[in-house]
Formats: C-alpha cells, structure tokens, sequence
C-alpha cells in the first residue's frame, strides 16, 4: 500500500503521520508529481488561507495533478475547502472537484463564535468512509469558513447553520473536520478510507 500526503504550504502534516501511525500505518510526504500518481491512495491535509495556498499548488502544477488524479483521494479541512469550486476566503478560485461554494460564517445570534474551534457532531453519514461511525459522532473542528450543503454532501454538521462536514465525488472525498485529532472516530474514519475505499 502506497500512501502519499501532499506536500505543500499548508499541510497540517505532523499531526496526519502520527493519526496514521496509531493505527498501524506509514506515510510518504512528497511533491514528487510522480509518487503522487502512483500513490493507491491520496490525502491532502490543510490548514491556512485558500488564496496562498492555491497559489503555491498552480505554481507547482500540483492543481491539475490533483483534479486529474484516478485513486482515492482525501481533503482535510483547507484540502476540502480547495477542492470546492470557489471559496469566499480572498476570492479565491479552486480547484472544482465538489460543485460547492466556499463561505465564511457569519457570527450568530445563538452566540456562535468564528472559528469554530472544538468540538461538534456530524450526522446523516453516507457512503462507506462512515462505516461503523454512529449518527451524531464527535469530531474536532477548526475553521472560519465552509462548504454548503447540496448534491456532493455525505455528512452534515450544524454551526450557525446546517453544512457539509464531508463532501464525496467520484474517488474524491473531502472531511472539514480533524480526522487526525477526532479520537477513535477520526480514527476509523481514517481506517475506512485506507483500508475500505477502492
């Protein structure tokens, strides 16, 4: 099994190796175009500002490589909201695997403060990167912006308003979430999709 993390300016990637070698498994952290199109499976972790960080994956021409990729291929929190067609973040264009815009919240009444930083359930889970994950599950979550619920959605999550916390397309997933800092369900979320996405 070759799995690869990609490299780039916005990698929560310290904390994704030692996610992934808690359960039994090693990574490779690479640039290398070609490692990435022979990896059998892909995470593209983030942290950071869409603008700068699409910037730095056109420079590269890591932007086509990931849109052309064929394997399973994960986003984590920046990493999805760079796969959505645009983001509000600094008027940003992605890179247009998920048909979703990317917006900021905005504070509410309710007393929701932005970021969103902690914990939060997610709900009406789909497709096997779920399996054997509960309905209303905790997960760890850091973000001022996100993706809106529609087609691509497979997991929801209520902040201000109902979202997508997870997004599917093809062998596209994206999770807006930490699975790396989410505990044993991040755990298994990260098993599923190693070990039970083709």
């Amino acid at each position: 099994m070759e799995l690869v993390i990609v490299k780039y300016n916005a990698g929560n990637i310290q904390s994704v190796l030692y996610a992934l070698e808690r359960i039994g498994l090693q990574g490779c952290v690479t640039d290398d175009a070609e490692l990435i199109r022979k990896a059998d499976k892909v995470i593209f972790p983030g942290v950071g500002e869409a603008s700068t960080a699409m910037g730095y994956l056109k420079e590269r021409g890591l932007d086509r490589l990931i849109r052309d990729l064929r394997q399973p291929v994960l986003g984590i929190c920046l990493g999805m909201q760079l796969m959505c067609r645009y983001s509000e973040e600094n008027d940003t264009d992605c890179l247009g695997i998920f048909d979703a815009e990317v917006k900021k919240f905005t504070p509410s009444e309710a007393g929701c403060k932005v970021p969103q930083i902690g914990w939060n359930t997610i709900y009406a889970l789909k497709t096997g990167l779920f399996d054997g994950v509960p309905e209303n599950s905790y997960c760890y979550f850091v973000h001022g912006y996100y993706a809106a619920a529609g087609d691509d959605t497979i997991a929801t999550t209520d902040y201000v308003q109902p979202y997508s916390s997870a997004l599917h397309k093809g062998n596209f997933y994206g999770v807006q979430f930490h699975p790396e800092k989410s505990a044993q369900t991040g755990e298994r979320i990260l098993r599923n999709f190693i070990t039970g996405i083709e």
